[in-house]
């Protein structure tokens, strides 16, 4: 199995993708550590205030006892607003770095499997029996503008193919497998 292809340019793109991906995810989990340190941020008044004196406390209780009588959210308005902060810088982070991962990996995971798996088959392919006559199929199908550095022989390369021309069947089954950057 083949993590990356053989030829050097389709090489280069998937070595650029996966390091954009590498990058963007990192990026991801910087950023939302950034704003999870910035958020913490609020909480320090808090803090201060807490540690000024019992009194102040008292009356933050006191308080924190007439929010939970609001109705739906009192229950939230009681807790801290230290304890709160820091829920929010959590829940904030973690949105912060599973969207973005999440969607680095819906574009750039699929191709890259779907990338690996052809050219495992294809090298299976390769070396069952007939299977470079098939892969030679292919590229007779696949697109003309890679078939145009091949010499055709008299009769053209579909004659040639249909015929079993052994050194025929090689060239294009090396241009199916070029295509997929591999190498025959």
């Amino acid at each position: 199995m083949r993590l990356y292809a053989q030829t050097p340019a389709r090489r280069n793109r998937q070595v650029l993708a996966d390091l954009i991906a590498a990058v963007l995810v990192a990026a991801a989990v910087w950023f939302a550590l950034a704003v999870h340190e910035t958020i913490m941020l609020l909480a320090e008044p808090g803090r201060k205030v807490e540690s000024s004196g019992d009194s102040l406390a008292t009356e933050l209780g006191n308080a924190g006892d007439a929010a939970s009588n609001v109705p739906l959210v009192g229950d939230l308005l009681k807790k801290p607003l230290q304890h709160t902060v820091s829920q929010v810088a959590d829940l904030t982070a973690l949105a912060l770095i599973v969207i973005p991962v999440a969607f680095v990996l819906l574009l750039w995971l699929p191709p890259r499997l779907r990338w690996i798996r052809r050219s495992a088959t294809l090298r299976r392919l390769l070396d069952a029996p007939g299977g470079a006559d098939l892969l030679a199929l292919r590229a007779l199908t696949g697109p003309l503008s890679d078939l145009e550095a091949l010499a055709a022989p008299p009769g053209g390369l579909a004659d040639a193919w249909r015929r079993g021309d052994q050194q025929v069947i090689a060239d294009l089954s090396g241009v199916a497998l070029r295509r997929a950057g591999l190498r025959p």
